[in-house]
């Protein structure tokens, strides 16, 4: 035996009609590669993987018609948002003008309503100011009347009376 090995170098490989065990391993190997190139494994295996191929094909033409219908969505839903914002913009804008127009017409109907407060202010103080026209001169006509009649009380006397009376009389008939 040799150092190192493990086989005694006088030994003979055995073999049976002249192969040695690893031709008889290549031969069943070759063997078993003609049957299955007979029975014609190949062509199953090249058509399972020709089905494969068209499956995932499909799939990924799948995926693609649903990236574009959800771009498409996408797209549409961004459309309606961008429709949305005008809508809302429009409809701030008309609120604003109506809410103008609103403070317009109430600072109008206001300056109106002052105005005509005003009006009948004036006209209510007018209105008191003849009044108390009216009163100072009934109470002017009042005085003066008491005063003529206590300077007539006092100057006439029932002589003088009577002479007033008939002329007072004469002169109411000569009418």
């Amino acid at each position: 035996m040799q150092a190192g090995s493990t086989m005694p170098l006088n030994e003979v490989e055995p073999s049976a009609f002249g192969l040695t065990a690893p031709a008889w391993i290549a031969l069943a190997m070759l063997a078993v590669f003609g049957i299955l190139f007979w029975k014609k494994v190949h062509v199953a295996i090249g058509k399972a993987l020709d089905d494969k191929i068209k499956l995932i094909r499909d799939q990924l033409a799948e995926a693609e018609a649903l990236r574009k219908e959800a771009e498409a969505l996408k797209a549409e839903y961004e459309a309606k948002a961008a429709s949305a914002d005008k809508d809302r913009e429009a409809l701030l804008e008309r609120a604003r003008d109506e809410a103008d127009e609103i403070v317009a017409k109430a600072k109008t109907n206001a300056e109106a309503l002052v105005e005509r407060r005003t009006r009948m202010a004036e006209d209510k103080i007018a209105a008191e100011e003849r009044a108390a026209v009216e009163q100072l001169r009934a109470a002017a006509a009042d005085a003066a009347a008491r005063a003529a009649a206590r300077l007539i009380a006092e100057r006439h006397d029932a002589g003088t009376d009577a002479k007033l009376v008939d002329q007072a009389i004469k002169e109411i008939a000569g009418r």
